[in-house]
């Protein structure tokens, strides 16, 4: 609770703190004139006084403990803590987008690092921080499609999801482009928001599914949805490494990659098609579609603060009132 509180606080004028150098300065020489004092009367034995506790005795040093208190409490009370708090006001509209994810086997190829799947979500998640405003919602699908975020202004969510999404998730092998387009797509067509996009990432591999690719493009035309279709991978080979009753084998796999058909998808909504052949290019793509998509939305950011001198400022009065109160009753000097 008090990390959390120092976190937001902070001082309207932070230069008054340099007035604390002064308790130091104060310390030593409270502690060098005690070294020099001498007691005012000299007694030949005190022998008499072992074994007596003088709570007087102990408690010499507590007014100038409280004096010292009291005085770094003033000073911070005069750098007028206080609170902050920041509130964000939106106006403009913003896009409802959806990433539609390719989670099939070949997406786990080492064409890229350290895997298709896992290069495509760290951009993906650097994409959603970079649209403040927008509605992101995430699909994926192998053989089968699922919702595993619906369109949210909740970033962090979609971030978490994001993180979440693992090849294998739905249990099922294969590729259905035309499922993960058309549960996209039914995300987005109740939508309130005047710009609509589908961001499609695959490997292009289409096996079939519940929707035709053709069908769920002809849906995305309809609700007026524009479809950023982004190819990942190459045809070249790679080498693969499989575990056989034989033992551990190498050999040679071509990755498969179909280009036409995402092409086609993004020509027919109003899209872009994008090639990621590594990471760095894949960032680019996504860069891109950033400055195509733009998000016509203002961010209004206001700064509120509460003011939290005034217990610095009771303490430091209490602690210097009971000082005084001590110096001149309990620890009176007479002559």
């Amino acid at each position: 609770m008090i990390a959390d509180w120092l976190q937001h606080i902070e001082f309207a004028y932070p230069w008054v703190l340099g007035l604390l150098i002064l308790v130091p300065v104060l310390i030593y020489e409270y502690a060098r004139s005690n070294r020099k004092r001498q007691a005012p009367m000299l007694v030949t034995t005190t022998h008499f006084l072992q074994g007596v506790k003088d709570i007087k005795a102990s408690l010499l040093h507590l007014p100038f403990v409280l004096r010292c208190i009291g005085i770094v409490m003033l000073i911070v009370a005069m750098a007028l803590p206080r609170l902050k708090y920041t509130e964000q006001l939106t106006e403009g509209e913003g896009i409802d987008i959806v990433l539609c994810f390719d989670i099939s086997g070949s997406m786990l190829a080492k064409d890229f690092q350290p895997n298709r799947l896992e290069a495509a979500k760290t951009v993906a998640k650097e994409f959603v921080q970079q649209r403040p405003g927008d509605r992101i919602g995430v699909v994926i699908f192998s053989s089968a499609s699922f919702t595993l975020c619906p369109v949210t202004p909740d970033h962090n969510a979609v971030l978490l999801q994001i993180s979440n999404i693992e090849s294998g998730y739905l249990q099922e092998e294969g590729t259905a482009i035309g499922s993960g387009l058309a549960a996209s797509v039914d995300r987005l067509r109740k939508g309130k928001s005047k710009s609509k996009v589908v961001i499609l990432l695959t490997d292009g591999v289409d096996v079939g599914g519940s929707v035709p690719p053709d069908l769920a493009k002809q849906m995305a035309r309809q609700y007026n949805i524009k479809v950023y279709t982004i190819g990942i991978g190459s045809e070249k080979e790679i080498d693969e490494t499989t575990t056989s009753a034989l033992g551990t084998v190498t050999q040679k796999r071509k990755l498969e990659f179909n280009e036409d058909l995402l092409k086609d998808i993004a020509q027919t909504t109003g899209g872009q098609y994008f090639q990621a052949t590594d990471n760095a290019a894949l960032q680019k793509i996504y860069a891109s579609i950033n400055q195509l998509e733009k998000t016509k939305i203002e961010v209004t950011t206001y700064d509120h603060y509460t003011n939290k001198f005034f217990p610095f400022l009771l303490i430091g009065i209490v602690a210097l009132f009971a000082e005084m109160l001590l110096r001149y009753t309990v620890f009176r000097k007479f002559p």
